[in-house]
């Protein structure tokens, strides 16, 4: 091969790897999609008690979950590492869910300060799920007030590897 042609052949090699690693999709891990839903209790309804909401996350797919965190956004604004209102995480493997309820027990999962219980959320007030699973991570801003409320936060999913 000419010197010429060999030049030609890495700068195509250079540009091509370029693209794949920046411009491309094939070397970012995927994030965890989180949809919610907020409901009212089925004991609330049957007694007409005014208990707090049942919020329930869920996945597309099953997810062997590593660490779950609930944090009120407006701490998140003012403080690096807030302090959780729901903190789980696991040691080992914990068995793979597509869904589960704020302040649920997870089976492989314990909480991260021993003891500790998830304190409860108030309405109209916005919070960010914060999901690891393995590498990957997830997030999701909810509340229990109006729709409106969680859909104006970003609530797109954070993708940043550890």
């Amino acid at each position: 091969m000419h010197k010429k042609n060999l030049w030609l052949a890495l700068l195509l090699i250079v540009l091509a790897t370029t693209y794949a690693v920046f411009f491309s999709g094939w070397f970012k891990r995927p994030a965890i999609l989180i949809h919610y839903t907020s409901r009212p209790s089925g004991f609330a309804m049957r007694q007409r008690r005014d208990l707090p909401p049942v919020v329930t996350f869920g996945f597309d797919i099953s997810y062997r979950l590593s660490e779950i965190k609930v944090v009120p956004v407006a701490a998140l604004a003012t403080n690096a590492s807030p302090q959780p209102l729901w903190h789980l995480i696991t040691d080992s493997n914990s068995l793979p869910v597509e869904s589960f309820r704020y302040g649920q027990m997870i089976r492989g999962m314990r909480p991260a300060v021993p003891g500790a219980h998830p304190q409860p959320l108030e309405p109209n007030q916005l919070y960010r799920l914060l999901i690891r699973s393995g590498k990957m991570k997830g997030q999701r801003d909810f509340s229990l007030g109006p729709p409106a409320l969680a859909a104006d936060a970003t609530n797109a999913p954070a993708a940043t590897p550890q």
